[in-house]
């Protein structure tokens, strides 16, 4: 019997591929059926949904309210809910969810320092272990980065160690993988 997850792409640094011509990275869709393709998954079905496709420093008010509405729409379907985001606004996004949806389910974020493809890139790790927590994790919003798996309220990006981390006396838990 195979297990589905509702996967929502909408950019950021996971997603973002280099352009030869203008010598730049940028979101240009999905890199989510690359990332499967490298996998093993005779267990599990990906259901994607490519939301947006933007830095997540690019997001606005408007952009977060399309994922909130978006998540909202797949709660009914019994299935956990992992969304590729940007490091760099993932804990506003996360905090938004936490705060304006009921907990019915696992919904995990994740996303990398460095662009899936490139050499020593994060992001299919901290992709596997975002879907391995979707079927480990009680409801709720976490965000999932280099084997932690961080649950909301109280969660924020340490800019000079490139991760996240929990924010003192927030009152819930850190989980690791390791």
């Amino acid at each position: 019997m195979k297990r589905k997850v509702i996967v929502i792409t909408t950019g950021g640094t996971i997603e973002k591929t280099y352009d030869e011509e203008s010598g730049t990275l940028s979101n240009r869709g999905s890199q989510l059926q690359q990332m499967l393709s490298r996998l093993r998954l005779p267990y599990t079905t990906i259901q994607h949904h490519d939301l947006l496709s933007k830095d997540s420093l690019e997001m606005t008010e408007k952009d977060r309210k399309i994922l909130l509405l978006a998540v909202e729409n797949f709660l009914d379907q019994a299935a956990p809910i992992l969304i590729l985001h940007g490091t760099d606004t993932m804990d506003i996004s996360a905090h938004l969810l936490y705060n304006e949806i009921s907990h019915s389910k696992p919904i995990i974020l994740t996303g990398a320092m460095r662009p899936f493809g490139f050499e020593n890139s994060d992001a299919l790790q901290n992709f596997i272990e975002a879907l391995m927590a979707c079927f480990l994790v009680p409801p709720g919003v976490y965000i999932s980065m280099h084997g932690i798996i961080h649950s909301l309220p109280g969660v924020q990006k340490n800019r000079e160690r490139g991760t996240f981390e929990k924010i003192q006396n927030s009152g819930k838990e850190t989980h690791s993988l390791q």
